[in-house]
C-alpha cells in the first residue's frame, strides 16, 4: 500500500512539474533565417616549414632513441 501511494505521489508530482513548464505567452518563430556557418580557418603551421619524416614507424622506440630525440628538441646553448 505504501509503495503504491509513494509511486502515485511521484507520478503526480512529475505531471505537475511538466505542466508548470509550459508558457502560454511564448510564441515560436517559424520564419527564422538560417545561414550556414563560415568555413573554419586553416590550421597554423607550427612546424616552421619542416616536413614530417617519411615513415616514423620504422624507427625503434627505446631509451637511446628517446634520449636522442629529447636532445634534438632542447634549445642549443
Amino acid at each position: 500500500m505504501k509503495n503504491t501511494l509513494l509511486i502515485g505521489l511521484l507520478a503526480g508530482a512529475s505531471l505537475l512539474s511538466i505542466a508548470s513548464c509550459s508558457n502560454p505567452d511564448y510564441k515560436r518563430e517559424d520564419n527564422v533565417a538560417v545561414e550556414p556557418l563560415p568555413p573554419l580557418p586553416p590550421e597554423p603551421d607550427t612546424t616552421g616549414g619542416k616536413k614530417a619524416p617519411e615513415n616514423p614507424a620504422t624507427r625503434e622506440i627505446n631509451a637511446a632513441n628517446a634520449t636522442e630525440d629529447i636532445k634534438k628538441m632542447q634549445p642549443q646553448m
